[in-house]
């Protein structure tokens, strides 16, 4: 039979058929085995201030389930008369109205709950969600453009982000301003207008110190009614400047380490050599003064016959145990602080 029921069939054991009614899975007053009332159709929760977009939200969730002829009341309550038995469809409405109400209260933070009423059918509940959270178009409208008016790239907001925040509030003006239809090519015309203007709406939030090139190289073109190559320009630039950025930061980090390098050098040039305070000559101290306590017996290893290793004190570099024994004969009083070891 034609309409959302359609009969089949049952064989028992006995082999004898028996006619049953089953819902068409194309009906709205078909449920799925999956549909529950716990099912959550959006993350979007109502709060009594995002209307327009919860409202959005919960008519394409229902349309994916093919409830949405619920809200807008196009599906009819079949009628049963007093003392009769409720027929098939009458069933599968009463349990699709049930389970929508549920979806409805899924999708509304619970403080609303005391203030919206449930008992009645979901069209009723709808429209009184509509008349007394849905903001008149006119101030919705006026705030929705001074908000794009105001939409401008932070500083360190990347291109997505600012992105989707325009594109949040194109889609609810969306709402509010709908494209004729008609078939002499004036709705056509309307639509690229409306993505042209949404590209310099685009362009004019950009961080000109960052994007300024791509904002003048793109008003310089012809056609600038492409939304999406202007997106795909800017965003391709971001990530560029991003890999940029990135190697800059090793150079400058290479350099960093070159630098302090190089000044650890300086300051251990800068630092001044020990002086001897006997000979008063660098690089040894006094404990160590060959002109104090006589040279080693190969000088000052410069290998010259008489050499000078000798140094100063006539021949006290012949022998570097005989300038001790000079020094312990003399019996002066003169330190003799080198031992034959």
């Amino acid at each position: 039979m034609t309409g959302p029921i359609i009969q089949g069939d049952s064989k028992g054991s006995s082999g004898s058929g028996k006619k049953i009614d089953t819902i068409l899975p194309s009906s709205p007053l078909y449920l799925h085995p999956s549909d529950s009332p716990a099912l959550s159709l959006t993350q979007i929760k109502f709060d009594g201030d995002n209307y327009e977009l919860w409202a959005d939200a919960i008519r394409n969730g229902l349309d994916a389930k093919n409830k949405l002829a619920f809200v807008q009341g196009t599906v009819a309550r079949p009628e049963t008369l007093p003392g009769e038995e409720e027929t098939l469809e009458a069933v599968a409405w009463r349990q699709c109205n049930a389970m929508v109400k549920a979806w409805l209260r899924n999708a509304i933070e619970i403080r609303l709950h005391s203030s919206i009423t449930f008992s009645g059918t979901v069209p009723e509940i709808w429209k009184e969600l509509k008349e007394r959270f849905s903001a008149g178009n006119a101030p919705r409208v006026h705030q929705l453009k001074a908000e794009l008016n105001e939409c401008k790239q932070g500083k360190d907001q990347s291109v997505i982000d600012y992105y989707t925040r325009l594109k949040s509030i194109w889609d609810e003006l969306g709402n509010y301003s709908k494209t004729p239809n008609c078939t002499c090519g004036a709705a056509t015309f309307f639509t690229k207008e409306r993505e042209e203007e949404k590209v310099h709406q685009f362009l004019m939030g950009l961080d000109m110190v960052k994007y300024g090139h791509i904002h003048s190289n793109l008003l310089m073109e012809d056609d600038v009614t492409s939304l999406s190559r202007a997106y795909a320009l800017v965003l391709r630039e971001e990530r560029h400047k991003a890999v940029t950025k990135g190697k800059e930061e090793v150079i400058e980090a290479a350099m960093a380490v070159q630098t302090t390098v190089g000044n650890t050098g300086d300051e251990q040039e800068e630092v001044k050599p020990p002086r001897c305070t006997f000979c008063k000559k660098p690089w040894h101290t006094e404990d160590k003064c060959f002109v104090k306590h006589g040279y080693p017996s190969r000088g000052r290893g410069r290998g010259r016959r008489g050499g000078r290793g000798q140094g100063r004190g006539g021949g006290r570099g012949n022998d570097y145990q005989s300038a001790n024994a000079a020094s312990t004969s003399d019996g002066d009083g003169q330190r003799n602080d080198l031992t034959t070891e």
